[in-house]
């Protein structure tokens, strides 16, 4: 990782250039947006809803849950964003990407309604663990 802190900035609107080490938060759009961590220069957008992240700010720093996975762009950084410091976690497979993305979808039909992502004709969530939550003796996890 390049970036192993992130100043944040409450914004009515992000700028279209963004500063390397800044997170920019716009309560309005509830909207997180910053350069990869990594130094790729990509957009990183993290839209704050019930079934994306979590942004949790003390009145001094912020933290963002769960872990950025940038899987789409070229250096399929992967990290969290806590109390303004940027935690390397370790990669994940092709495999568990798509598990992850699986349950995403499956979330977000069960939170907004609607048919079920994962299977049409099941109300059960697709069996893997929340990839948000570390499991024990898990090596694609968040390094201790």
């Amino acid at each position: 990782m390049r970036c192993r802190r992130l100043d944040h900035r409450f914004v009515a609107n992000v700028p279209r250039v963004l500063e390397l080490g800044v997170l920019y938060i716009s309560v309005e759009y509830a909207t997180a947006v910053h350069s990869c961590c990594c130094g790729c220069g990509e957009e990183v957008v993290t839209p704050l809803t019930p079934t994306d992240w979590k942004l949790i700010f003390d009145g001094e720093t912020v933290s963002l849950w769960p872990s950025i996975g940038n899987w789409s762009y070229a250096c399929r950084s992967h990290y969290v964003i806590e109390r303004n410091r940027v935690v390397e976690a370790l990669p994940w497979s092709d495999k568990r990407v798509a598990k992850a993305r699986q349950w995403d979808k499956f979330a977000k039909a069960s939170f907004y309604g609607g048919k079920k992502a994962s299977d049409e004709s099941s109300s059960e969530p697709p069996v893997l663990p929340r990839p948000d939550v570390p499991q024990p003796n898990d090596p694609v996890g968040l390094p201790e």
